[in-house]
């Protein structure tokens, strides 16, 4: 017991470091490369599985009910026993991968939607590409590394059309840094939607957004000495590609997130843009 709570303070330690020491780069290559693998299987597997969707198309009706279901325990518990209705409309934690050793911790929350739900398979991917991230360090530590990754999600949109689920990811490797992974799963069909997809590959709709982010970076680098972002000639924003995470707010604006270190020097964080209905108009 005595040596699980320094582990848990051990890695308690390293949480709190990883905002203030730079992430090294082959760390961060590492990990970049690695989700970049799992969300092009997801890309691959979602075009293997397009021609076998039309069925699912019926479930919409039921999936409308989700913010009710997850709200109301009396309406969930009832709904629990039907098809579809019950399961999809829940985001439950699926299952907690950890493990703790010499120098080395991880503590992984992986999330499902509550039924046979395609998204759940891209999830698990992701999930399960952070794990053999994790191990591969493992495997590689002279036993006198010290790594930590802790993983956990968040749902932070849910409306008619669209639940969104956040998955929050810390290294840390005597630095540290925080990736952001966010699933839009349709719920019409419980599939994941890329940007692009939600955007109906509109290139036109994408130079506008991609216009509007720029703007946006310059008036906030104005307005506040501290915001800082990259130029295109440091490897900044330059343009959309339709791969980038986003979510809907509560108001049903387009929100897109970005990662640390991808458009912005790491003390920025994570860096997310609300993007007006009315420029798309």
């Amino acid at each position: 017991m005595q040596q699980q709570k320094q582990a848990q303070d051990r890695l308690s330690e390293w949480k709190q470091q990883y905002v203030q020491i730079p992430v090294p780069p082959t760390a961060k290559a590492r990990v970049i490369a690695g989700i970049a693998q799992a969300r092009q299987e997801r890309l691959d597997r979602r075009r293997r599985l397009s021609l076998r969707r039309s069925g699912i198309a019926a479930a919409a009706v039921f999936l409308s009910f989700g913010i009710a279901v997850n709200t109301s325990p009396v309406i969930a518990k009832a709904m629990d026993s039907i098809p579809v209705i019950g399961s999809l409309a829940r985001v439950v934690t699926l299952r907690t991968y950890t493990d703790s050793q010499t120098g080395m911790q991880a503590d992984i929350t992986v999330p499902q939607i509550r039924a046979n739900a395609p998204a759940n398979e891209d999830i698990q991917a992701y999930a399960n590409q952070l794990i053999a991230q994790y191990e591969a360090e493992v495997a590689a530590s002279m036993d006198d590394g010290h790594y930590a990754m802790t993983s956990d999600y968040q749902v932070i949109s849910d409306n008619a059309h669209y639940v969104s689920i956040q998955i929050n990811t810390v290294i840390t490797q005597a630095s540290g840094t925080q990736f952001v992974k966010i699933f839009t799963v349709d719920k019409a069909t419980g599939e994941t939607v890329s940007l692009g997809d939600y955007l109906q590959n509109d290139k036109n709709a994408q130079n506008t957004i991609s216009e509007n982010i720029r703007a946006q970076m310059q008036e906030q680098m104005a307005a506040d000495e501290n915001k800082q972002y990259f130029s295109v000639e440091e490897g900044g924003f330059s343009a959309l590609d339709g791969t980038e995470d986003f979510y809907l707010d509560e108001a049903g604006d387009l929100v897109i997130v970005f990662d640390e270190y991808t458009v912005a020097p790491g003390y920025m964080g994570a860096v997310s843009f609300t993007i007006p209905k009315d420029i798309l108009a």
